[in-house]
């Protein structure tokens, strides 16, 4: 883009795009996604129960992407496990966030400049896991670009989609966190950026893969890192899903003159043979209390 030659931007995104996320950013987001789960009410409590369900649902927050993307392109869902490296040191944040002496490492990382930093270091390996899920679409479908959306997004989010099964580990059931209900913000961003990798990866988007990949970072970084020192949820866009929601989705409500009509005088006749049915029920009752006056009316008559 002309507008990176300009700013002399060009060295800093292809710099951007070369980082390696091991070891460090991966560290990151496997101490933040374990935080996380412990925060999550009754995790404590099955750490102490079950440390083998805690250590189960502490993976799937941390590879719950990739199990996703892989059982999306009939993959064997344990590959990404197959990292041995990785899968220990996951491990290792696990262990040392739920039972460190002291809470010392829970404690170090809950102090809010470290969390933040931590944070936003996971927030751009979120940028690497969408572009990734993307590239593995696009070479075994090749302009396919709803698949490709699919799995970048399930790769980029897939901790939060599949939040109901890691919930019954846990032994909870809560349908009404179904992600696709309800979306959070990492889910929206993620779809965001499936999106316009997709896109370009399509060459719907005129951009370079590099340019993107520095514009959606610093996009939800520094969102990400707002959204924390302002205590706030708000998600930037949305006013604008608001008004597209009301405007394609919600039906406005109309009223039929002939319908009603038609529901008035279907009322009216229901009254009318209730009334009726009122009439013959008092006369019946008449009868057979009074039976002898009811006889000698039969007489006169």
């Amino acid at each position: 883009m002309d507008v990176f030659a300009i700013l002399n931007l060009n060295e800093l995104a292809l710099g951007l795009s070369n980082l390696p996320m091991f070891p460090f950013f991966d560290m990151a987001h496997y101490i933040i996604s374990v935080m996380s789960l412990r925060e999550q009410p009754g995790a404590l409590a099955v750490s102490q129960l079950s440390p083998l369900a805690c250590w189960f649902s502490s993976m799937l927050y941390c590879f719950g992407g990739a199990v996703l993307s892989a059982l999306m392109m009939a993959d064997a869902p344990v590959a990404p496990l197959s990292n041995t490296t990785n899968l220990l040191i996951a491990s290792l944040m696990w262990y040392l966030v739920f039972y460190c002496p002291l809470d010392a490492v829970y404690s170090l990382a809950s102090v809010w400049p470290v969390r933040l930093v931590l944070t936003g270091m996971k927030e751009v390996t979120r940028t690497w896991k969408v572009v990734g899920g993307v590239t593995q679409a696009g070479r075994k479908y090749k302009d396919g670009l709803f698949v490709m959306i699919a799995v970048g997004w399930a790769k980029g989010a897939g901790g939060g989609l599949i939040s109901n099964f890691e919930q019954l580990v846990r032994g909870v059931w809560k349908p009404e966190t179904n992600e696709l209900l309800k979306m959070s913000y990492p889910t929206k961003v993620t779809l965001l950026g499936s999106v316009l990798f997709s896109l370009q990866q399509c060459r719907f988007l005129p951009m370079q893969t590099h340019h993107l990949i520095f514009i959606y970072t610093l996009f939800i970084v520094t969102n990400k890192m707002r959204m924390m020192m302002m205590g706030s949820s708000s998600y930037p866009f949305s006013s604008l899903e608001s008004v597209l929601y009301k405007t394609l989705f919600v039906r406005p409500l109309t009223f039929s003159p002939l319908t009603d009509s038609t529901q008035g005088s279907d009322q009216t006749s229901k009254n009318s043979s209730i009334s009726d049915q009122i009439r013959d029920q008092k006369s019946a009752n008449t009868d057979q209390r009074n039976p002898e006056e009811a006889e000698n009316a039969k007489k006169k008559d």
